[in-house]
């Protein structure tokens, strides 16, 4: 039988309970390198994303996800709430909350208007626009901060580019490519700066030893208060779009 890429899995209540069946999102992603079953939450998906080795299917997923079924209804309730790009939704831009205000008649793309993301054009290219826009003011804001970090240790990175990344907020190539999160644009400036700073010091030091830390502490002081609010607030942004 051939494994679904994603499914939705029923799961009958407990005995003598009254709650509904559960109905989990799941995703199968099976592995060549993965040694055992393994599954995680991912907010992007708002699914059970379930790792499979070699030789294990459908049925070694499904008892994982039993065992751990009380675990994930309450990370999947726990997910924010998808903000859908389209006229009057909210999102943050460097951590202040901004409206998305749709001028079909104005002309200029997307562009920022105080505390309003203007979207000229047809509805239909909406959601598009913002997204280019986004990305486009990621990649300006980014390069900001990282021009004098990288001038603070003497180095320059190869290229810096922006993505769409699910695990990652910033990655260093061995060759000094630097690549961002697109996403990070709607966080505080603080915590992009801890990002990028933390990636521009890999271009010295490409591992995370004592020498590492003591680069990025030298060139941010954000980097705790920054950790934890991207594991409180992160997942949030991995909903939007």
């Amino acid at each position: 039988m051939t494994l679904p890429e994603s499914e939705i899995v029923k799961l009958a209540p407990p005995r003598g309970a009254l709650a509904p069946a559960a109905e989990i999102p799941v995703r199968w992603s099976p592995s060549t390198r993965a040694r055992r079953v393994s599954l995680r939450v991912c907010p992007r998906a708002g699914a059970v994303v379930v790792t499979l080795p070699p030789r294990s299917g459908r049925r070694a997923g499904l008892a994982l996800i039993r065992e751990h079924e009380a675990w994930i209804r309450e990370r999947l309730a726990a997910l924010s709430p998808v903000v859908e790009f389209a006229s009057g939704a909210e999102l943050l831009l460097g951590g202040a909350t901004h409206v998305i205000r749709h001028e079909p008649r104005a002309r200029g793309g997307a562009f920022l208007d105080g505390a309003a993301i203007v979207v000229t054009g047809a509805r239909e290219f909406l959601r598009r626009r913002v997204t280019d826009f986004l990305r486009a003011e990621a990649r300006r804001r980014i390069g900001l901060l990282a021009v004098p970090h990288a001038a603070a240790l003497g180095v320059k990175p190869r290229a810096i580019r922006v993505k769409d990344t699910r695990s990652r907020w910033g990655s260093c190539a061995p060759d000094g490519t630097l690549a961002f999160s697109w996403r990070l644009v709607m966080a505080p400036e603080w915590v992009t700066d801890y990002v990028v700073a933390h990636e521009v010091a890999h271009l010295r030091e490409l591992n995370h030893s004592a020498r590492f830390w003591s680069l990025v502490e030298g060139l941010t002081p954000h980097r705790d208060a920054a950790v934890e609010w991207l594991r409180a607030e992160g997942p949030a942004l991995l909903r939007v779009g």
